[in-house]
């Protein structure tokens, strides 16, 4: 499988949140204000379950399709779940830690890609297991 690149990554993690009703979901361009990413993905979750639920179709759906995250940051606590995909960083936060942490304000300089309008890379489907089963 060939490799995917960082936007297509950014899109499709932009894309699978969407499906899980993730709202105001943007897709900032960050390679002019940041060394170490070329693309944030912020995610808004109502709830822990729905962060939780964001997250997992995120990382089950990348990961079928060979691409794989560092280390998860705050997924037991569900108020900002952090995944490093090497050249994209996708952030899951609850409306409050969103506020609190500002991201949208911290990188207003950095371009929105218009992900809504790229193609969404194929990715394989998954069979996911039930909660508790």
């Amino acid at each position: 499988m060939p490799a995917i690149e960082s936007l297509d990554i950014a899109t499709a993690a932009a894309a699978l949140a969407d499906q899980k009703k993730g709202l105001d979901i943007r897709v900032l361009d960050v390679r002019e204000h940041l060394k170490v990413a070329d693309y944030f993905v912020i995610i808004t979750g109502a709830s822990r379950p729905q962060i939780r639920a964001i997250q997992q179709e995120i990382h089950v759906r990348l990961k079928a399709a060979g691409v794989h995250h560092g280390r998860e940051e705050g997924g037991d606590l569900g108020w900002w779940v952090l995944m490093d995909y090497g050249d994209v960083i996708v952030h899951v936060m609850q409306p409050e830690a969103r506020d609190y942490y500002d991201l949208d304000s911290l990188y207003q300089e950095a371009p929105e890609v218009a992900w809504r309008e790229l193609p969404v890379p194929e990715l394989p489907e998954t069979k996911q297991r039930a909660v508790g089963g």
